[in-house]
């Protein structure tokens, strides 16, 4: 079994390029099935294949500061001499051109060995566990509970499904925000293993007993996470026959992928495993039947008063192609609840403890609280991330910062390494930020101007960022089901204490929101244009 490296040991010849291998060390450490390098979403792989991984291990253990390693589709390529303040990594995955941008033409090159889908942060060394989308979960119950509920979700009812990778994050997310939330699941290991890393409270294999433990919480307007082991289509279908209508619908199965993420009705995990195998195209239009017959079931939720949002899995994209036109009166969490905060450039941003020491993190958090007590969405996420996340594989934490805020932090911390107060750290985000995504049916869908589907931002950000000395930038797109949907960019800095960390990691975290700011600017974003005046951006205005 793979874990990340702990201790101050190098193996390689810098602590970037060391840093580098124990981000990838670390997703794979996380990962949802580690013999297939999958990390999360049934499908996003780390490397292409066990040959590849071994190649880059070895390959980052002999890189010199002055060299760039190229990686196709988790495959490495070459290393090219450059000069010391490039890219140690660039990296592309699951491109591909135009019209050829298809699930079918994904699933052959795939096949042959040709490409992969590395998700968003998962082939690009980024993922932190499920706490890396726990605050952006997080924000969207609390933006829902302003808008719809007197602010406070105590004594409300939160209905979702998935507790995979990324979904594994709603039940901790419902708690923190004080409501009862259910999650169905059909893979019983996925909550076994989230109630062993305490993001989950309770399990049970049957509706009555899990519907009594809500009812119960709501009435003593108390927290509680229950993981249901059932299929959600059909879970769905039972409340809504009971006429159980619960405050805030959502899911977050791998509807995004039809053969290899989302259980249809009628099986068990284990026997959708054989079907699959045997006849995966198939199964996957089974797969499409139980997702319309899922979100139908949403939809009634919603006339009947639930709010009800898409939380980005691409469900409402797959109930639309089998059958379900209104599908998208559902709308997007992105520009329901979180859209403002992307327009200032305000996103999941993300560090990592390198040594293995959860002190670090700490050391981190407690400089947060006492700099940025003025601001809110940062003070009180920092102080209920120390009382309820429990860190997988490396201590990591994640925090939306915006523009400026992000270098003022890492280079703080930068500082903190060289006087010896903390080990090196390595600075990310999730791809879903402010400049870093083009999505038209989550991150871009029903922008001001009617750009969704203009995929220059993310390739703009990406090329940005290897101009200002990134350790490593990747440029992603979808496989499976998401392919020719999404175009995203990703960015990593290394904090080691070096003066020229400092340089590194103010052009590159500067750079990388900026773009995003201007992105938002361009699109009309009123939020954008205060972010413009108050910093040193340059906009351009014709």
């Amino acid at each position: 079994m793979i874990l990340a490296q702990r201790g101050y040991e190098l193996r390689c010849k810098g602590w970037r390029q060391e840093a580098l291998l124990r981000m990838l060390e670390n997703v794979l450490e996380n990962g949802e099935n580690q013999d297939q390098l999958v990390v999360y979403a049934s499908f996003a792989k780390a490397a292409r294949n066990w040959a590849s991984y071994h190649a880059i291990v070895d390959t980052l253990r002999g890189l010199e500061d002055d060299e760039t390693l190229v990686i196709q589709s988790g495959k490495p390529i070459g290393i090219f001499k450059t000069h010391p303040f490039a890219p140690l990594v660039i990296m592309a995955n699951g491109n591909l051109v135009g019209k050829w941008a298809t699930s079918a033409k994904f699933y052959e090159l795939e096949q042959k060995g040709l490409l992969i889908w590395g998700g968003l942060t998962a082939a690009a060394w980024q993922y932190i566990g499920s706490q890396g989308v726990l605050q952006g979960t997080y924000e969207i119950f609390s933006s829902i509970a302003r808008l719809h509920f007197n602010g406070s979700l105590s004594g409300r009812f939160i209905l979702t499904a998935g507790l995979g990778g990324m979904g594994g994050a709603q039940p901790l997310a419902g708690v923190m925000a004080k409501a009862a939330i259910l999650c169905v699941e059909i893979n019983e290991e996925k909550i076994n293993r989230r109630l062993e890393t305490s993001y989950l409270q309770r399990k049970t294999h049957d509706l009555n007993e899990a519907l009594r433990w809500i009812v119960e919480a709501k009435e003593k307007r108390e927290s509680i996470s229950v993981g249901l082991r059932g299929n959600a289509s059909d879970i769905y279908q039972q409340l809504l026959a009971q006429g159980i209508i619960p405050d805030i619908v959502t899911d977050q199965t791998a509807a995004h992928d039809l053969k290899y993420g989302y259980v249809p009705v009628g099986y068990t995990f284990e026997d959708w495993l054989k079907a699959r195998d045997k006849d995966a195209d198939a199964l996957a239009i089974e797969a499409g039947s139980s997702i319309a017959s899922q979100v139908a079931t949403m939809l009634e939720f919603q006339k009947r008063g639930s709010i009800v949002f898409d939380n980005g899995n691409n469900i409402r994209t797959q109930a639309k192609e089998f059958g379900v036109e209104n599908a998208f009166e559902i709308p997007i969490f992105t520009e329901a609840y979180l859209r403002p905060l992307f327009a200032q450039g305000i996103g999941p941003f993300r560090w990592v403890a390198l040594s293995g020491n959860p002190e670090d993190i700490q050391i981190i958090d407690d400089y947060i609280l006492s700099t940025y007590s003025d601001s809110e969405i940062i003070s009180n996420w920092i102080a209920l991330a120390k009382e309820h996340v429990k860190f997988q594989g490396l201590p990591a934490r994640i925090a939306w910062f915006g523009h400026e805020q992000r270098s003022q932090l890492a280079i703080a911390v930068n500082r903190l390494v060289r006087e010896g107060i903390i080990g090196p750290i390595s600075f990310s985000r999730d791809h879903l930020d402010a400049g870093a995504m083009t999505h038209p049916n989550i991150m871009t869908e029903r922008m001001k101007d009617g750009s969704d589907a203009i995929t220059d931002w993310p390739l703009l950000n990406a090329m940005l960022n290897c101009s200002s000395m990134a350790d490593l930038v990747a440029i992603h797109s979808g496989g499976g089901g998401y392919t020719g949907y999404m175009t995203s960019a990703g960015v990593t800095v290394v904090a080691d204490g070096t003066e020229v960390a400092d340089t590194r990691l103010k052009y590159a975290l500067d750079n990388d929101t900026g773009i995003g700011v201007l992105r938002y600017a361009d699109a009309g974003y009123e939020e954008s244009f205060k972010v413009i005046r108050d910093s040193g951006l340059r906009r351009i205005d014709l």
